[in-house]
Formats: C-alpha cells, structure tokens, sequence
C-alpha cells in the first residue's frame, strides 16, 4: 500500500516540540531580563503637583539634602519636607508664583501637599537611611545627580540584585562623611585606599544574608 505522507513528515512533531521548547526559554528569558527594573522602573518620572526644581534648589542655589530632608542622618525614612520648609522661603519669594498655589493652598489649609513618591523599596524589604550616610555612602549612590534634575526621576533600580551588588564590594560608593550630600562626585585615584580606611574606621560589613535586608 503506497504512503499518503512522505518519510520526512515523521520528524516533523519533534522539530516542533524542539523549536517550540526553543521559544518557550527565550521567551521566559526575555521576560526574566527585560522586566527587571532596570528597563520597567528606571526612568519614572511622574507628575508632581508642584514642579519642583531639584536643579534649581539643590544645583544652582546649593541648598544642602538636608535641609528639606530633614533627619535623614538619624532615620531610616528621609522624609518627604513639610509645607513649613517650603515656606521658610516662600513667603517671601515668589509669593505671587502660580506654580507655588498648591503650597500656599496647603499652608492656609493646613493640609499637606500631595506629592509622588518616586523611590521606593517593597515593604518586604527594610532599608535604613541612616545606616548608610553616617558610614560615607553618599545620597548620589542610589539617587543619582539630583541636583542636575529639573524634574526628578528613578535613576536606580533599586532591586534586590543592585541592591547586593553594592553590599558585596561597596568601595566605590564610600566617601567622606563631609562629601555624602555632594553631587558629581567621582571617586579619587586612591579610591581603594580610602574605601579601606572609611570600612576600618567604622567597621563596615555590609550583609549578604537574607535576615540583612527582610526582617
């Protein structure tokens, strides 16, 4: 009895299954790499309510971090300023300003400025503030060059893997306590050198375990 399908169609399901599974890894892979944060998060840059210039106050008036984030040496959280930092200053300059109307909204009501919050780990994991600027690691680290930002966006991932990867080898991000604010920091010649001595003198190790970041 002759054949109705040639000999080559018996190795057409194994071809399929093959290049089906194929597909199947680069698709998951794909996935796995693209949708990390580096590619989903990194550059979001939403709409705030005030248009707020971070280049304009912490660039070219060299207003220190800390003087709207208040505290950020001593707490885990830096703390979004109050309506009264705003006004420190507002109400004598620019009072007039109708890009500052929600400020003075807020001030006379006494009810906070509803702004957006860009950085943000999960809530299961932990991350103090504090810990890390009293030990040289400077705002920048994780917040880029703020001060070259006219609107601010997430310039880090901020992931479990960035995350560890600083913790594992932390020299290039350790600076003098005095320089943690400064923005366009580029670490010296003698960066391993320093780095040596700022993890001595304040017994840096940083943790690689879960229990270090997931309490």
């Amino acid at each position: 009895m002759a054949q109705i399908f040639p000999e080559w169609v018996n190795k057409v399901p194994g071809r399929i299954a093959l290049s089906g599974g194929i597909l199947v890894i680069f698709v998951i892979a794909g996935i796995w790499y693209y949708g990390s944060p580096e590619y989903t998060d990194v550059g979001y840059q939403p709409v705030q309510p005030v248009p707020y210039s971070h280049k304009l106050h912490a660039g070219d008036l060299g207003i220190d971090c800390r003087y709207c984030h208040t505290g950020v040496e001593v707490s885990a959280v830096a703390m979004v300023p109050p309506t009264q930092t705003c006004m420190n200053c507002h109400t004598l300059i620019k009072t007039d300003s109708p890009k500052l109307a929600p400020v003075r909204e807020s001030w006379e009501k006494g009810t906070p400025v509803r702004w957006v919050r860009i950085h943000k780990v999960p809530d299961y994991a932990y991350f103090d503030h504090s810990a890390h600027l009293r030990v040289g690691v400077g705002c920048e680290s994780c917040h880029g060059n703020i001060a070259a930002m006219e609107e601010v966006e997430l310039a880090k991932p901020l992931s479990m893997g960035w995350c560890l990867d600083c913790h594992r080898n932390p020299d290039a991000h350790l600076r003098p306590l005095d320089e943690v604010t400064a923005m366009g920091w580029t670490p010296p010649a003698n960066q391993a050198e320093r780095a040596a001595a700022i993890k001595a003198q304040f017994n840096i190790k940083p943790p690689v375990t879960c229990s270090g970041c997931h309490r």
